[in-house]
């Protein structure tokens, strides 16, 4: 078992931590008072080819692999947790037709974003359905060679701006095995950008909800080429990437942290450096111990997904690497602000940002309440065992 990077995992982690300090850091308190999307950070990733880390190289990615894509979220999450998430978008938009696409699909749809050249967004959660996604409403009925599409998703990280998008839809709404599969050009008519939400955090990629009112597309655009993907779809898609989400909150665990030991070096109080306080001392302590086990966990998860194992008989490791890396942002994000008292609640200071960001993550891609129901599943049916 070899716990070392390899080469070239070590150049995408110098190549995103140089973005990181050159791009990012800058201008990461401008981005979330403004709440602009950072089309700056977004020329930065493509100019250092990451944005399609874990697409295939005959359409324009490098294929480096999800590891490689966690390390370099985890590298630019450090300062700015909209940056991670503006690169796991790259892969959440695109691997559904990456694993169930046609060779055409994959050409059109996922070579432009791996390039650069488009920006797409992964439609599932709709108001009425949340993490139900048996319970989608969105429907697509067939008339002729076009699929017709209707309905709403909400929360759609990326969506306002996306050129183009994977939306899930059921061809026949009593039936959830119904559900497929469809790619949509934004400039449809039909399609429209109805609201942008108001984000307590991560808001320099917006989200919001798209309506897709009898938007027509060719029946060539259903993923796969026909109908009958079903639930393995989505799954398959957001279990390939719940390490990466928890990477994000690796790397917000590893700035808040370091940016709130840097501070307690300097400052003074009792007659020395905060540092010198036991109770401060334990304070950075546990934060290391969870950062370190996360660190792990998103590794084994991100390895497991590079060596094909990310189904249902998988899903519960993928589950616990995102339950506790981003359980573990929250907490060393809310330390860290405690060790700067009054400071650390003061827009000043980056970790008031941190705290708002880590939140988001026990929430998106599959909250924690249901990482935990996929773990306890596993463990009634013995898939998950220690005996």
């Amino acid at each position: 078992m070899d716990f070392d990077l390899s080469e070239e995992h070590r150049l995408i982690q110098q190549t995103a931590r140089r973005v990181a300090r050159e791009v990012i850091e800058p201008r990461a308190a401008e981005v979330d008072e403004t709440a602009e999307y950072p089309e700056d950070y977004y020329q930065a990733f493509k100019e250092a080819d990451l944005l399609g880390i874990t697409l295939p190289t005959e359409v324009g990615g490098t294929d480096a692999g999800t590891l490689a894509l966690a390390i370099a979220v985890e590298e630019v999450a450090k300062f700015d947790c909209s940056a991670g998430l503006m690169l796991l978008l790259s892969s959440l938009s695109t691997h559904t037709v990456k694993f169930f696409g046609t060779d055409d699909q994959r050409q059109d749809y996922i070579g432009p974003v791996a390039r650069g050249e488009k920006k797409a967004a992964f439609c599932l959660t709709e108001p009425d359905a949340g993490s139900d996604v048996a319970n989608l409403q969105t429907r697509a009925v067939r008339d002729g060679d076009e699929y017709v599409i209707t309905g709403q998703k909400c929360y759609i990280s990326g969506g306002p701006n996306a050129d183009q998008v994977t939306v899930f839809a059921k061809t026949d709404p009593a039936d959830p095995r119904s559900l497929n599969a469809f790619i949509v050009d934004t400039a449809m008519p039909g399609f429209e950008v109805t609201s942008i939400d108001r984000k307590l955090g991560v808001r320099g990629v917006p989200t919001g909800v798209l309506t897709f009112d009898e938007v027509r597309v060719p029946a060539a655009n259903i993923v796969g080429g026909t109908e009958g993907l079903g639930m393995r779809a989505p799954l398959a898609t957001l279990n390939s990437l719940r390490p990466v989400v928890g990477a994000r909150g690796v790397g917000l665990a590893q700035g808040a942290a370091n940016y709130a030991l840097e501070f307690a070096k300097e400052r003074r109080a009792f007659g020395g450096p905060l540092t010198d306080l036991q109770a401060i001392q334990m304070k950075f302590a546990e934060m290391a111990i969870d950062i370190e086990a996360a660190r792990m966990l998103v590794y084994q998860g991100s390895w497991m997904v590079d060596q094909g194992r990310y189904g249902p008989e998988h899903g519960h490791m993928l589950s616990v690497a995102k339950a506790f890396a981003t359980e573990a942002a929250n907490r060393v994000a809310s330390e860290a602000l405690q060790v700067l008292g009054g400071q650390g609640y003061m827009m000043d200071h980056p970790l008031e940002r941190h705290y708002r960001d880590a939140r988001q993550l026990m929430i998106v891609e599959g909250t924690s309440e249901i990482q935990r129901l996929v773990i306890s599943r596993a463990l009634m049916s013995g898939n998950l065992a220690y005996a």
